[in-house]
């Protein structure tokens, strides 16, 4: 009788400290699975993510469910882009979530966009004319893997803030994070310098931190500001431009439409290739560094054809 009572308690003191552990784990709730990817990069086992945003869908616009607010209202950390990317779909779920933590001004908020990115495209005048959707400057940072390692980077100091205990860990993790992408780094950039200065269009002012990061030339959008559907008068200026230019490639998100790129390829020559913004967008893209493998992959194969 006495053994039983032993193992009885045993196994509730177990319990007990398992529970403790899972209820240890920091709550994160990021905007999109990039910034979802690199909390799980710095946090590991110590932290629990959810992301809000699909990777298969326009970050600009996302469907507030109410299951998000329910998610929000148990977590510890929030990570959003910033430069209202997700304006049109965040505030009222945090509004709505009642949780102080996650507030601006507390440790729990973070904006990926804040310290030292360097934000390309920013307006001499703050103005939706029109219906702009990057009035603060282009909010696709994250596509610059270097702007990756500075989000990680904030990320892992916020996280040291709220769990001190856990703060050698973090910058562990970083430091492997970091060592990795600087080893993939020169990779990428190999594998992009023979087409350095290749002219192409996107649909969406989504690429320029890409461009610039490996020396693509961007020379229009499908879409005359970003947000505004192609017009006919638009691609009218358009399409003449592509063919005086020799423009190679017109890159497309996942999620757009594929009717007027269709109708630009044939009109110019120029290749039509669809990449993935995100991690989770593609089967093969599971982590933010196989997001820059998939994506120079897939735009070296297509310059190669068209050579």
């Amino acid at each position: 009788m006495k053994i039983k009572y032993q193992i009885i308690c045993l196994c509730f003191l177990f319990a007990v400290s398992w529970a403790s552990t899972v209820h240890a784990k920091l709550h994160i709730v990021a905007t999109t699975s990039d910034l979802g990817d690199l909390a799980k990069e710095i946090g590991k086992d110590k932290v629990e993510v959810t992301t809000i945003a699909k990777p298969t869908e326009d970050p600009h616009f996302v469907d507030a469910k109410p299951g998000f607010i329910m998610k929000l209202n148990k977590a510890d950390i929030l990570i959003e882009g910033g430069l209202q990317l997700e304006i049109a779909w965040l505030p009222s779920l945090v509004l709505s979530a009642r949780n102080q933590k996650i507030l601006p001004g507390n440790p729990g908020y973070v904006v990926a966009s804040s310290p030292g990115i360097q934000i390309l495209e920013v307006p001499s005048a703050v103005t939706r004319a029109a219906g702009d959707l990057h009035p603060y400057g282009n909010p696709h940072f994250m596509l610059d893997p270097l702007n990756g390692k500075i989000v990680a980077s904030h990320i892992c100091d916020q996280l040291c803030q709220i769990d001190e205990t856990n703060c050698n860990d973090y910058r562990d993790n970083l430091k492997n994070f970091i060592q990795r992408l600087d080893q993939k780094l020169p990779e990428w950039q190999k594998m992009m310098e023979p087409f350095r200065g290749t002219k192409i269009v996107a649909y969406h002012k989504t690429f320029p931190y890409f461009a610039k990061r490996f020396n693509l030339n961007i020379v229009g959008e499908l879409e005359p500001k970003p947000g505004i559907p192609p017009s006919p008068s638009h691609l009218n200026t358009l399409i003449p431009m592509m063919k005086n230019e020799g423009v190679k490639l017109i890159l497309i998100e996942q999620f757009r439409e594929r009717k007027i790129p269709e109708f630009v390829s044939e009109r110019t020559g120029a290749k039509i290739v669809i990449l993935p913004i995100m991690v989770g967008g593609q089967k093969e893209v599971q982590d933010y560094i196989a997001l820059f493998d998939y994506t120079i992959n897939q735009i070296v194969t297509a310059l190669k054809t068209k050579s």
